[in-house]
């Protein structure tokens, strides 16, 4: 009763209620992109605030679906729309790790470590079950102990050059959402 006498004297904080609130994303900086957790290829827009100065770290505050985009039209699926959590996780893994075999804990590589290995693998597992040619003297060229598999949500270019290193090395056994 006081509150509503208050306010018919005249002492409502009418200017203090009716100031509008800054809009979130006002300041952030917009990002369009491709949401890459599945075929589909949804269109996104994503928005950070920071990251602009040298020193400083961008933080992404909200992602919402693209409606200009021709595949998604502004709609995403639960994994397009809980992207916001897996990017600021705090269990998210940021850097390479290596288990040694017999070892239980995960140890911290560089990333020049952890792509040395990974050719090294590669190279010594070809090396060792690739096949030249077959029983009846043909040239062959199969490697047919590893398998690759490839995402459609890059560029039809991204494909076609993943698509001849893979053939390069011999792979037979290859997979793309796309159907390359």
């Amino acid at each position: 009763m006081a509150g509503t006498s208050a306010a018919m004297l005249g002492f409502a904080p009418t200017a203090a209620l009716a100031a509008p609130r800054e809009y979130k994303l006002l300041r952030a900086k917009e990002t369009r992109q491709t949401c890459t957790y599945c075929a589909v290829g949804c269109g996104m827009i994503m928005y950070s605030l920071g990251g602009e100065a040298m020193n400083s770290k961008g933080k992404l505050i909200h992602i919402e679906g693209d409606s200009d985009h021709p595949v998604s039209r502004g709609a995403l699926c639960p994994k397009g729309a809980g992207a916001l959590d897996y990017v600021n996780s705090d269990r998210r893994v940021h850097y390479p790790e290596v288990r040694e075999p017999g070892s239980s804990e995960w140890k911290r590589i560089s990333w020049h470590e952890a792509v040395e290995r990974i050719s090294r693998h590669i190279k010594d597992d070809r090396d060792a079950n690739f096949i030249e040619k077959n029983a009846e003297g043909t040239p062959v060229n199969h490697w047919l102990t590893a398998g690759f598999l490839a995402g459609s949500a890059c560029s039809n270019e991204t494909g076609i050059i993943t698509q001849k290193w893979i053939r390069s090395l011999g792979m037979v056994f290859t997979d793309n959402q796309a159907s390359i």
